[in-house]
């Protein structure tokens, strides 16, 4: 990767300034349009600033979600549409799709598209933190913990938020579920691949020597003595490589490096019990089962569905206390500025976001972002 934010850009969209003079006809309705421009604007800024920490972007989106959900969720004590849903003009751009803006007048579109752009910041820090050249024990666990809540992200826009959109996404569009899908299983697949690949390795080659030294007991209880030897010598090849990663992973730099698994008990127990039990098959086929040992190792049953990351539910944050019924009848709907809806402009060019050019220090593996 030359640039942490190489694969996917940010969304674009165009300036929003809620301002519904007329609409708004109490001092306190004037406040919520006034603040849902600055908390729009300072959430924007946070996705292209350098310095910007998941707790910036937590109470930045926050405080952005909590009053928009003022234009949303029911106010009047009733199960009907919220009068402001559909009064504002909301312009989004989309991955696959150039500088070229689609438009939609609601604020679910809104919502959506935003928590969208929050979902791929959270991608680009795990990348970026990712990349530095001495990730620290914590820093990994960062690199998860953004992943998965980038992942719960989109698992719930596309369970709760966008199966509300009143114009459904187009194919290839940003929003359409099959590219929702794509995020969620490609961020539970890379999440894993955050840590040190050392490690993992070593992980890998130890328990696959586990899994072929206890299948070679299974098979031997059910007399296949042959087909047991040859999976006994596949656990020792595996086991063997364990030791050599062992080496390597000491000899790395950064945390954990000062670990000596292969000094460990349950390390030394597994190759102490995969040689006798590999012995113990031999001495039994050379003088009761005569069976012949296959070229290839005995295939492993793999069944699970487990491993993958699971996503962090995503909960929007409580409506904004500025939200109540009593401001929400001061929106008076019958006084909107009509010129607003004539510059409704489909198809829009918008600038791309500008974002930081930061090189990661090292090749994270990691093409999320």
């Amino acid at each position: 990767m030359t640039h942490w934010f190489h694969r996917n850009p940010l969304k674009a969209t165009a300036p929003v300034s809620f301002n519904l003079y007329g609409v708004a006809s109490s001092p306190a309705a004037n406040k919520i349009c006034n603040d849902l421009r600055t908390t729009r604007a300072r959430l924007l800024d946070a996705f292209t600033d350098a310095t910007c920490t998941p707790e910036i972007m937590k109470k930045s989106s926050d405080e952005y979600f909590a009053l928009l959900q003022g234009f949303i969720l029911p106010l009047d004590g009733t199960t009907q549409e919220n009068k402001l849903r559909f009064i504002q003009n909301f312009k989004w751009t989309d991955s696959l799709q150039g500088n070229i803006a689609s438009a939609q007048q609601d604020a679910v579109f809104e919502l959506v598209s935003m928590a969208f752009n929050v979902a791929i910041w959270y991608t680009k820090f795990a990348s970026r933190l990712a990349g530095k050249e001495n990730i620290t024990e914590d820093e990994a666990k960062d690199v998860h913990k953004s992943l998965r809540i980038a992942a719960g992200i989109f698992k719930t826009l596309k369970e709760t938020h966008i199966p509300r959109l009143i114009t459904p996404a187009e194919k290839g569009r940003d929003l359409e579920p099959r590219v929702i899908d794509t995020y969620i299983v490609q961020i539970q697949a890379e999440t894993p691949s955050a840590t040190r690949h050392k490690y993992l390795q070593l992980k890998q080659h130890f328990y696959m020597a586990y899994a072929h030294c206890y299948h070679g007991q299974t098979l031997l209880a059910g007399d296949k003595c042959g087909e047991a030897i040859r999976s006994l010598q596949e656990a020792e090849k595996f086991y063997s490589r364990a030791e050599a990663l062992c080496k390597e992973y000491r000899q790395t730099k950064g945390p954990g490096s000062t670990a000596k698994p292969s000094e460990q008990l349950f390390f030394k127990k597994l190759g102490t019990f995969i040689k006798n039990t590999l012995e113990k098959c031999q001495r039994e086929n050379g003088f009761i089962y005569f069976h012949k040992v296959p070229a290839e190792a005995p295939a492993l049953e793999l069944k699970a569905s487990y491993g993958l990351a699971e996503p962090t539910p995503f909960e929007l944050p409580p409506l904004s206390a500025q939200c109540t019924p009593e401001v929400y009848a001061t929106f008076d709907l019958t006084k909107g500025p009509k010129e607003d809806k004539a510059k409704v402009k489909h198809d829009e060019e918008i600038k791309p976001v500008k974002e930081p050019d930061l090189k990661p220090q090292k090749d994270t593996g990691c093409v999320v972002s």
